[in-house]
């Protein structure tokens, strides 16, 4: 046999590029977006570098992608909530849905690009996260005191999430969906309390 007569290894660009996405989504959330680099996310992936390029075009198309990616699979996840349900949908973020249980979609949204287009579509994401929890409350346009409090719910969530991940602090870092949903409930609760 020639090696012309060798099929060539057909390369599935779906899943290359899912690998792709799932490492640099690991590093950006990690490692932020300034200290990971194209290689460490190729590298993470099994892939060579310049697909990266080929499937993004760059980092901060790389970068972009996640966030979309994030976006769909926090809005996946909240689906139809009810304001019954905010507190076991925020759970399940904070507690994560990878592996090692970090919440890297949420962790995604705390981290600045530095590229315009990316950090007006994470903004975006968090304003319209937002709206939406306000809305469940109660919210009309121009009333900025729910949507207030409806960004202080965001906020803390992100807050929760972080401390989870990067602190250790004890409870908090390994505590359960079942353990966070209570505490959650209370919160919003307390926050979103017509006034």
């Amino acid at each position: 046999m020639t090696a012309s007569s060798v099929p060539a290894k057909r390369r599935d660009a779906t899943r290359t590029r899912q690998l792709l996405l799932e490492a640099a989504r690991h590093r950006f959330a990690s490692n932020g977006y300034a200290a990971t680099t194209v290689r460490d996310i190729a590298d993470d992936a099994g892939v060579n570098v310049a697909l990266i390029s080929r499937y993004f075009s760059s980092k901060e198309g790389l970068f972009e992608a996640c966030l979309t990616s994030a976006d769909h699979d926090v809005r996946r996840a909240a689906g139809s909530t009810t304001i019954t349900e905010v507190a076991e949908r925020i759970a399940e973020q904070a507690v994560g849905f990878e592996s090692d249980g970090f919440p890297r979609q949420l962790i995604l949204l705390l981290r600045s690009s530095g590229d315009a287009r990316a950090d007006e579509i994470r903004l975006g994401i968090l304003r319209t996260f937002g709206e939406k929890l306000a809305r469940l409350a109660g919210w009309e346009e121009g009333d900025d005191a729910l949507l207030l409090r409806a960004q202080m719910i965001i906020a803390a969530s992100l807050g929760i999430a972080m401390v989870r991940s990067k602190s250790g602090l004890e409870p908090l870092a390994s505590a359960t969906k079942d353990d966070l949903v209570d505490p959650l409930t209370d919160l919003i609760g307390a926050v979103l309390k017509p006034s």
